[in-house]
């Protein structure tokens, strides 16, 4: 996959201030305010900044957290992750493999059958229709 690469002035003119916030500073909305943390839509779920195709809403679940969770990406070479050691902690950062945007974190504690579950943030979205 070719990575596409811009400045954050290019990043900024195509998204609003809380996309921005969020994928090119791995910035994070609160829980419970995204425009998708309660969507039933069936599907595919694509990063906000290149339109890479990163999880069908078919593996969208309810895990009470507040973000849209999901137990599995579209594919394996959809997502990037890397250790992500802020906040006094260490967890698995998600990114779009195409263009390193921060989508939110991936966990141990999902449903079967990965055992996954994939916290994203809303602002990190947007959805293509089925």
């Amino acid at each position: 996959m070719a990575k596409i690469t811009k400045t954050d002035a290019e990043w900024k003119a195509m998204l609003t201030p809380q996309q921005f916030e969020v994928t090119r500073k791995h910035g994070t909305e609160r829980a419970f305010t995204g425009e998708f943390h309660d969507c039933k839509d069936p599907g595919t779920y694509q990063c906000v900044c290149c339109g890479t195709d990163l999880f069908d809403a078919a593996t969208k679940y309810e895990s009470g957290t507040g973000w849209p969770s999901f137990w599995q990406p579209v594919s394996k070479e959809a997502v990037a992750e890397k250790t992500d050691r802020s906040w006094f902690m260490s967890r698995t950062e998600v990114l779009c493999a195409a263009c390193d945007a921060h989508l939110g974190h991936v966990f141990p504690d999902g449903p079967e059958p990965t055992g996954l579950r994939y916290c994203l943030n809303s602002a990190a979205l947007k959805l293509k229709p089925a």
